[in-house]
């Protein structure tokens, strides 16, 4: 098999990055709601964790916001005119609404796609399935660019298939990479494609969530897995628990990490915990390698201490020497319970012997942490060179960005400032310049409603 590195693709952070708690389920999102926001600080913290795991030798390569506001969104829901009397009509009349047509949560990857390498498909190709995120209304658009971006940076269909979103019905719901890992024993060989789902559209008697919605089914899963050509033996599907989605666990990259043969887990992550442990250990078998389990006992880290640090959702790397690295949010060190855990992790002499700490606080305020920031793709040296380089991060890349953000973007952003015409006016000149810098020019549609501000 030809070797392969993981790239992660981190979200570059959007000029409205803004708080509007519309995430039921995602308890950070939810309490931080209407709070005053700093786009400019968030783009840059997001741009600092990537320029130092390019450093440090990772693959690292980013996907570009996506424009805001929405009009489509709101033309589509009645509202009419000028863009700005478009935006002035939404906030008088919804500013909820408005809220949703300004979402940031495209800045979190994870919820992009789903990736198969071409290690595990049968054609040969690695497949993206773009995520429908349709739980949500100000997610439920964001596939359409979604699949526009991947198909503009994997665009040689010798290597890529990019497929369309899922039907956009709850039988489907998807969310992507952030309920989806790969375990396997390097990134180039077959794996086990590990797929978490919240509930089963077809089976009333399944469990499922009473106080939080469960976004993703089985049914969801399974297709992907058709659509990307997998080895029914070599996929394992998995429910996460009920109970745990119910205390703010809104996808399984919120209590669960895989990186190679390993899988970093909280005990209450799965409905069936040994259940799931045997079948993951069982298909592995099947690629000759072995898992290696590290399990978080309640007694030691509570759920409530894991969401609040995103002690999970952090990045699992592997590193030159085998060994691995774990990318954490400084909140990892804040928390007690888990400042401790960690420590004691280190000191196992188990696979994970370095932490790298990052400030990401204007995501992690908004519900996503490191993990959530990324979606990972794991390439050949033939499928990188074929990728759109202009994305690959690069010290060149790293101070154009820098410079770019300290052009466009506000350092201030309350709920009403979505009201002002000129913030949508300054995301699309700041976009516009955007496809130069990475050299993806009608990335965007920017044209999209033909009316100027």
């Amino acid at each position: 098999m030809p070797t392969a590195r993981e790239y992660n693709f981190d979200g570059l952070v959007g000029p409205s990055h803004n708080y509007a708690g519309l995430s039921f389920g995602n308890v950070a999102s939810f309490n931080n709601v209407k709070s005053a926001s700093n786009p400019k600080q968030a783009a840059l913290q997001g741009l600092a964790k990537m320029r130092e795991l390019a450093k440090r030798g990772f693959a690292q390569a980013l996907l570009p916001p996506q424009d805001r506001p929405n009009f489509r969104l709101l033309r589509s829901l009645g509202y009419s005119g000028t863009d700005a009397e478009v935006i002035a009509q939404a906030y008088n009349d919804s500013p909820v609404i408005l809220a949703c047509a300004y979402s940031a949560s495209p800045m979190w990857t994870a919820n992009a796609a789903t990736v198969s390498p071409s290690a595990d498909t049968r054609d040969g190709r690695v497949h993206f399935t773009a995520a429908n995120l349709n739980n949500k209304l100000h997610r439920a658009f964001e596939h359409a660019q979604s699949a526009r971006t991947l198909r503009a940076i994997f665009k040689d269909e010798r290597f890529f298939a990019v497929h369309d979103a899922l039907p956009g019905t709850p039988a489907f719901g998807d969310e992507g990479a952030a309920n989806h890992t790969r375990l396997c024993d390097r990134h180039g060989n077959p794996a086990v494609e590990l797929f978490v789902y919240g509930r089963v559209e077809f089976d009333s008697s399944a469990p499922a969530p009473k106080k939080f919605p469960a976004r993703h089914t089985l049914e969801a899963s399974q297709a992907v897995a058709r659509l990307h050509g997998l080895d029914p033996a070599r996929c394992v599907f998995v429910q996460q628990n009920p109970d745990v989605i119910d205390q703010g666990v809104f996808h399984n990259d919120v209590i669960a990490v895989g990186n190679g043969n390993v899988l970093f887990y909280h005990e209450q992550a799965f409905a069936d915990e040994q259940g799931a442990l045997a079948s993951i250990r069982a298909a592995m078998q099947g690629v000759g390698a072995e898992l290696v389990a590290i399990r978080v006992p309640t007694a030691e880290v509570s759920v409530a201490d894991a969401v609040s640090s995103y002690l999970f959702n952090t990045q699992l790397l592997s590193k030159p020497d085998g060994r691995m690295a774990l990318v954490t949010p400084h909140e990892c060190q804040e928390i007690p319970a888990v400042a401790a855990f960690l420590q004691k992790l280190l000191a196992s002499g188990g696979p994970v012997d370095e932490l790298i700490h990052f400030d990401l606080r204007q995501s992690m305020r908004n519900g996503g942490g490191p993990a959530c920031l990324r979606l990972r793709v794991a390439l050949t040296e033939e499928e990188a060179r074929a990728m759109h380089q202009g994305v690959v991060m690069t010290e060149t890349l790293y101070h154009s960005l820098v410079a770019w953000v300290e052009k466009h973007y506000r350092d201030h952003l309350e709920p009403k400032d979505l009201a002002d015409p000129q913030l949508a006016v300054e995301v699309h000149t700041a976009l516009k310049e955007l496809e130069q810098i990475l050299g993806l020019p009608g990335l965007y549609d920017l044209q999209q409603t033909g009316v100027p501000v």
